[in-house]
């Protein structure tokens, strides 16, 4: 039975490739089930969005982009995880809400968009009544978020690039600045900055995460000018400091350190300067510290 004909001929990211993933996997990896690694409350994320409860994250196998850098190299690009029907994935929401997450948070969710959007509405129909958190690397359509639109609350896309040279060579995505830029603009159009409830935990909007990586390879300042530009200041940003050389970042010398403290303060005062309003930051850490522990039992393919 064909539950999603769009997956006949896979558009569903920029990539196009046109895959039955019915019958073979696309660039991204994945067929027309589902996989996914872990499902839990997960408190490693911006303080609006994990809490005090923690935010009830369900990590999806498989990545439309292939970041040689992915700290969750071992499910994005390996493919470790088991196999879940739509109903599955729907009690999962219900079971992590009822054991108290501020939100449900949908890691590395854009190749299953077409499930993903079913699976959400059925679990509103069934009663789930916390925020739902779209944490993705914004290698999207705009069409795609349109889609979206009335079921997801917050979005949490990172802003990987400024330069299309680095976005090709170390995520096959050549054209990835300019598609992540047009997703972004489409999720601010759609929700706004993100929005707070009395106590600090966001309830819908948009938070742009920039992850800065060693010898400026990100552009990050560069990207905040962008932002600044075209979106504007009061759009909040998670400028993230946890940069490692995780995956196959230790093939290339110019991704196989961390951050320094000098690289990272340039773009803070840089997204400071530029007169941003809300801006989270971290302390340095070249560690897999902020990494959750994935299942290692199950592959996917």
């Amino acid at each position: 039975m064909i539950d999603f004909p769009e997956l006949l001929s896979c558009m569903v990211c920029p990539h196009n490739c046109g895959v039955n993933r019915y019958l073979e996997r696309g660039f991204c990896g994945a067929s027309a089930n589902l996989a996914i690694n872990l499902a839990q409350l997960h408190f490693g994320e911006e303080p609006p969005i994990s809490g005090s409860r923690g935010s009830g994250t369900i990590f999806f196998c498989h990545c439309n982009l292939k970041c040689v850098f992915c700290q969750n190299y071992l499910i994005s690009n390996q493919g470790y995880g088991s196999s879940y029907d739509l109903e599955s994935l729907v009690q999962m929401m219900l079971d992590l809400a009822e054991h108290g997450a501020h939100n449900i948070n949908l890691v590395t969710p854009t190749h299953y968009s077409p499930q993903i959007r079913k699976a959400i509405a059925t679990a509103r129909y069934k009663g789930l009544n916390v925020p739902i958190v779209w944490n993705s690397n914004a290698y999207e359509k705009t069409e795609a978020i349109e889609s979206l639109s009335g079921l997801v609350d917050i979005w949490l896309p990172d802003y990987k690039y400024y330069h299309p040279i680095y976005a090709q060579k170390y995520s096959s995505a050549r054209d990835y600045p300019s598609q992540a830029f047009k997703a972004i603009k489409q999720m601010y159009a759609q929700s706004g900055p993100l929005n707070l409830d009395e106590k600090g935990i966001a309830q819908k909007g948009v938070l742009i995460r920039i992850l800065v990586l060693p010898n400026g390879l990100a552009g990050a300042e560069f990207s905040l000018r962008k932002i600044a530009e075209e979106i504007g200041i009061d759009v909040p940003l998670s400028l993230m400091a946890q940069y490692y050389p995780a995956g196959k970042a230790g093939d290339y010398q110019e991704l196989s350190r961390g951050i320094s403290d000098h690289e990272y303060q340039k773009v803070l005062d840089t997204a400071s300067e530029l007169g941003f309003s809300s801006i989270y930051s971290q302390e340095l850490s070249c560690s897999d510290f902020w990494t959750p522990k994935f299942k290692q039992d199950n592959i996917t393919f």
